[in-house]
């Protein structure tokens, strides 16, 4: 599989490289834990609601034009014991502009929907996408309570995917789990958010369809795989070169040690490339590149010139030929008497 862009190709890209190196369950809480600390064992159990979370958040990014668009959405899935498994997600409403109120309605409106399909699916939790819980979070979830006595909260940092884009061998999923508890301090309770540890579980046909969709389908020619993997190479090199860019400008600005050798290396490898693009570059292109359609147009008028002068010439020709026979019809029948001398 070619290296991750966007955030669900990172996404696709952990899940099928963990199934490829440990088989069908990976641990993803990237932490050594003790589970006997935390009240629930969270699980999610399909690479779906993952991926439902990122496509939420991708598609509102580009209908909104905002990098940071607020996401809200509910968990659905099955509870027994401290192990909770999410298996679905659906999409929230919100009422107001300052996006703190729950559209309840809505809520259960779809809750009952799913149901009536998949009867063993609960409310289990909620999700969002941000970098950590705030107190705006602290309300949202309190609105939950009614649903779930102990709603998880599900949060994607795509930031954070971003950051590690380049580590292709990152072992975590950029997703935190979340459950509320009640903090005493100064004689004060105040709910606050703990983290739990998560793992993800697949099934072989999961597993199946995971490896399928990383690969890009089964629909893929040579040229797909062609183009992709010529993108993938132009966004690496994009993003090699800003970081050259942004060590030469902190060097300049003293904010950054300068590496002889390195800035060497790099005025090497800038001598090695054409001409860059600067207002003398340009202006010399621009002048031999009208020259040269000057000398194409004056050569297609030549041609153009020369073929109306055949044209011209033929004409003459064949009007020239015209005229000389209706002369000659003309004498002929212009001396009818000449008939009548001869009788």
């Amino acid at each position: 599989m070619h290296a991750p862009v966007s955030l669900t190709e990172q996404i696709l890209y952990f899940v099928h490289h963990n199934h490829e190196r440990d088989g069908y369950r990976r641990s993803l809480c990237g932490s050594a834990v003790n589970d006997d600390l935390w009240s629930i064992s969270f699980t999610i159990s399909h690479p779906l609601p993952i991926l439902n979370i990122s496509e939420h958040w991708t598609r509102l990014r580009l209908q909104r034009n905002t990098p940071d668009p607020f996401v809200l959405g509910a968990l659905l899935g099955t509870q027994n014991g401290r192990e909770v498994e999410i298996v679905n997600t659906f999409e929230l409403a919100v009422v107001g502009d300052d996006n703190t109120a729950v559209d309840h309605e809505f809520l259960v409106s779809r809750r009952d929907q799913y149901k009536q399909v998949f009867p063993s699916l609960e409310f289990i939790g909620w999700y969002t996408v941000t970098a950590k819980p705030t107190a705006r979070h602290i309300a949202l979830h309190e609105q939950f309570t009614g649903y779930c006595s102990t709603p998880l909260l599900l949060i994607l940092q795509p930031n954070l995917a971003l950051v590690h884009s380049a580590g292709i061998n990152a072992q975590t999923l950029p997703l935190k789990a979340y459950e509320s508890t009640i903090e005493l301090r100064e004689r004060k309770s105040r709910s606050v958010f703990i983290e739990v540890p998560y793992n993800v579980e697949t099934g072989e046909a999961e597993r199946i369809a995971v490896d399928w969709t990383a690969r890009g389908g089964g629909s893929g020619t040579s040229l797909e795989s062609h183009l992709q993997t010529q993108r993938s190479a132009v966004k690496m090199l994009h993003e090699r070169i800003l970081v050259l860019i942004k060590y030469v400008t902190d060097v300049i600005a003293g904010q950054a040690r300068p590496d002889h050798a390195a800035l060497r290396s790099l005025s090497a490898l800038l001598a090695s490339l054409p001409a860059s693009e600067n207002k003398h570059f340009r202006d010399e292109f621009d002048t031999e590149y009208e020259d040269v359609q000057l000398t194409a147009f004056l050569a297609t008028l030549t041609k153009s010139t020369n073929i109306l002068n055949d044209l011209v010439d033929k004409h003459v020709v064949l009007t020239s030929g015209k005229e000389d026979r209706g002369g000659g019809q003309r004498r002929r029948v212009g001396r009818p008497g000449d008939w009548d001398r001869f009788h």
